[in-house]
Formats: C-alpha cells, structure tokens, sequence
C-alpha cells in the first residue's frame, strides 16, 4: 500500500523548480572544484567555557575498493589492521600514548567480532590497551568518534584512536535455523542411536542457507527499495539521479587526480600489489547510465547500480586527543570536533532522511546557520537519497508536517557540497565512511579557507547523525 507521506510529498509544490534551480546551478563539475578562494576568517570560534577542546590530529583511510577485488581474501582485521598502522606511520604517535580504541563496524564477522580489539593487537598495540567494536549501521564510526570525544570530554582519556571497517567480499552465510538447531542438538546427542534419530530428521531444505541481505529487519525490506520509494515520494527523476551520480563520480574523478585525497594511505596487500587509490571512481555518460534497468523495484523503479553507492571494501582510523595533550606532543591538529547531535525516525517512510532531521538540530545546538557553514559532507548512500534530503531540507511544508519545525532549514548549496565526490563515487565501507567525511571536511576547510563544516550521515534502522568540524587555527 503507498503510503500517506508518499502521496502528501507528491503535493510538494514547486519540485519542477527546486530541481532546476539544484541542477543549473551547480553540475558544472569545473566550476565546483575551483570553490578554493580563501575567505576571509571573520568568525569565532565554537569553544565552550567549561568544556574540552577535542581536536583531530590526523585520519586515513585505506583505498576504497569495490567488494571482490584486491581485498576479497582478506579479513576485516586485516583491513583495520592496515589502517592503525597507516595512522601510525603517518603521526609517528607512540603505541603506549593512546588510551583507548574504538572501532565501528556493521557485518560482523564471528570470529573476530571485537574487530577493534584484533586489528589493535595486530597493529602492534600493547595489550594493555582497551579496544571495543560499535554497531550503528552507516553511522558506525561516527558513533566510534563521538564515543572518543565523550570518553576524552569527561576526563577519562587524552587519546583516543577510532575508525571503522567492512569487508563486503566476505560476509557470514549462516546455515538455516533449522539446521543450526538440529546441529547443536546433536552436539548435545550421548548415543549413537541418538544421533542417528537427529540425522534421520534432516531434510533438504534444511541444507538452504540464509544470506545475508542489506535489509531492515522491522520492515524486511532492502535499503534499495527504501530509496526507490523515498525517491518516488520527493518526485526524484531517473535523469536527476544519473545527473548526481555522474556529478560525484566526476568530482571524485578529479579530486583524485589533484592529489586531494590526503587521507588514503597505501597498502601493500599480502601476496598482491600495492594499492594506491579507490578503484570504484568510473565517470560514465548519461546515455550508457541511462542503459542500466532498475536494481530494486522492476521494471519502473529509478534507482540502479550506476546512481546507488557500490558494495565495498575499506577501513578507515583518526586520531583524537584533548587540545592540551595535542599541543603538549607537539601536533599541530587539524580541526575541532564541535557538537554532534543523533536521530531516529520511522525506519520505513523515512529511513534514509537522518541528515535532514539532524541537521537543523546541530546547528541550533551550535548557535549557527546554514550560511555559517563553509564545506558540507553528506553520506551518499543513494543519489535520490541524498536529493530526496536536499528537497525536504528546503520545504516548509515538510518541517512543519513531520518535523515539528515552523520552517525550513533550507538545502546546502552545492556549490559546498561534496566537492570531493562522496560515497557514490568513493565508496561506502558501511563501518568506516564516518570518519572519511570528518577528516574530508577538515582538509577541504583547510583547503578552501573556511572554518565551519556540517559532517551528515543516514543509517539504516531510520537513524542519523550531524556534527560540526571546526578548523584549527592555522
């Protein structure tokens, strides 16, 4: 049954208008990337009386690979291994100096499901150190980072490592519960007659396995269909989708190219080459996406392989301390990390709509606007994910209906909006992408010559996250 917020959205007036004023404006990929005038720094600072300043030192992530390419035999430690150790190499920071580590990660593997706390012992850290794993669908490692800054906020550490990891070639297929069970009830079998009556009980079907599926649980239905849905219900066309998907893919494309990726760090792959760079950023043209056929709702749907993010492989670290032992050790750190809000919403209608309704509420608790901020980075996990959000973040008829606001907050221009490529292009690890876009807001600050940037992510189980980045003085 269509929902009532699909038929109200629909009524939205004026979409023909948003998209044209979206789209003209900014797909003019050479336009976006020379966004590098310096401005001037007139505004002051975020710190709080009472409160630590908690800063990031460095971040890196390795190459972000689609799934079954370089890193498919590999393990998910092994992945956050290589970037604790690329951390390492790049900061030079003493194993014993940090306090604790915090990793996210989504698919979990059995064997290794403190993940943080296998790649820290692999990455030479003392095993004094305590390590715990977080789970916060596509806001895993934001929740990794903002786990650090409280445990460094009330006092309890001065140096925090986290990250996150996915390793999407290889994720757990379990046998069906049928057969978990008749295994551990034989397990638990004395005699052989016993075990032969269990056996004699075994049916075919019980051999089927179950797969793991990119899916709500309350809802049972994939994040694919959520998006084709959510895009349907803002009146997002196929065109605009591919437009955008192109648009991250060529922004990426040369971002790449302009040696502007600070934050990938190589990584000499057992028995394999070297990996340099993400290997998922393909421009394409609108007439060979425009060939693609629906991925998820057939045969009218809008979202394909070429306008969705891609199954990948990656991991991601970032160093935080508090101010004071930042510059006691002699670092020069790169932003501040401000405040940071989270949200829920109803995981069906509005699973993907995190950034919009987080958004507002992290600049009003940091006392700011949309106009004060300089670079926005926004999870793309569906092209008409992200412009169902920019569309609702610049209704008032949805602020006022769903969010209990008296107005909107109005939509990121995009010519501050992930100039760099975004997960699209880049690529999605779900446990690892919140720290790509914390420490990409800091260099494109650095970069561009502004002070404030927004960091937004959506999650699956209709959650969100919002933080605001302050540049360091420099």
């Amino acid at each position: 049954m269509t929902s009532m917020l699909t038929h109200a959205i629909r009524n939205l007036p004026a979409s023909s208008a948003w998209a044209a004023r979206v789209f003209a404006r900014s797909l003019s990929c050479s336009s976006q990337l020379q966004a590098a005038a310096v401005q001037p720094k007139s505004k002051k600072t975020l710190a709080k009386s009472g409160v630590k300043n908690i800063v990031v030192v460095e971040g890196v992530r390795i190459p972000f690979l689609q799934s079954g390419t370089s890193y498919a035999d590999l393990m998910p430690h092994d992945l956050a291994r290589a970037a604790l150790q690329g951390l390492l190499n790049r900061t030079s920071v003493p194993r014993d100096v940090v306090d604790y580590i915090v990793y996210g990660t989504v698919i979990q593997e059995v064997k290794t499901s403190n993940v943080a706390r296998e790649a820290a012992l692999g990455a030479g850290f003392s095993d004094k150190t305590p390590a715990h794993t977080v789970t916060m669908a596509c806001i895993s490692s934001n929740q990794a980072m903002t786990t650090g800054v409280g445990l460094i906020a009330s006092g309890q550490c001065d140096v925090i490592v986290a990250g996150g990891v996915e390793l999407m070639s290889d994720v757990p297929i379990r046998h069906s519960r049928k057969m978990r069970k008749t295994m551990l009830t034989l397990n638990r079998a004395k005699t052989l007659g016993q075990k032969l009556s269990l056996i004699s009980k075994i049916r075919p079907d019980y051999f089927a396995p179950e797969l793991p599926a990119v899916a709500e649980f309350s809802t049972s239905e994939t994040m694919g269909h959520s998006a084709d849905r959510l895009a349907a219900a803002f009146s997002i066309s196929r065109l605009e989708q591919d437009e955008y998907a192109l648009r991250s893919h060529t922004l990426a494309k040369k971002a790449q190219e302009g040696g502007l990726l600070l934050d990938v760090v190589p990584f000499k792959v057992p028995g394999k080459k070297t990996v340099t760079k993400d290997n998922g950023i393909r421009p394409s043209s609108m007439e060979q996406m425009g060939k693609l056929k629906p991925a998820f709702v057939k045969p009218f749907g809008t979202v394909t392989a070429a306008n969705s993010s891609f199954l990948t492989d990656g991991a991601s670290a970032i160093l935080l301390m508090s101010e004071e032992k930042a510059l006691a050790m002699g670092y020069k750190p790169k932003a501040y990390l401000r405040d940071f809000v989270y949200v829920s919403q109803d995981p069906k209608d509005q699973l993907l709509l995190g950034p919009t309704y987080a958004t507002p509420k992290v600049l009003e608790k940091a006392g700011l606007t949309m106009a004060d901020i300089d670079v926005f980075e926004f999870h793309e996990a569906f092209a008409g994910q992200i412009l169902a959000n920019l569309k609702a973040m610049d209704s008032d008829w949805f602020a006022q209906n769903y969010m209990g606001r008296k107005s909107k907050v109005g939509a990121p221009p995009l010519e501050k909006f992930n100039t760099w490529g975004g997960s699209l292009s880049l690529g999605h690890p779900f446990g690892a992408t919140g720290c790509r876009l914390v420490i990409t807001a800091a260099h494109r600050l650095k970069k561009e010559g502004g002070q404030y940037g927004l960091v937004a992510a959506c999650a699956a189980g209709g959650q969100g996250h919002a933080m605001i980045v302050e540049l360091y003085p420099q």
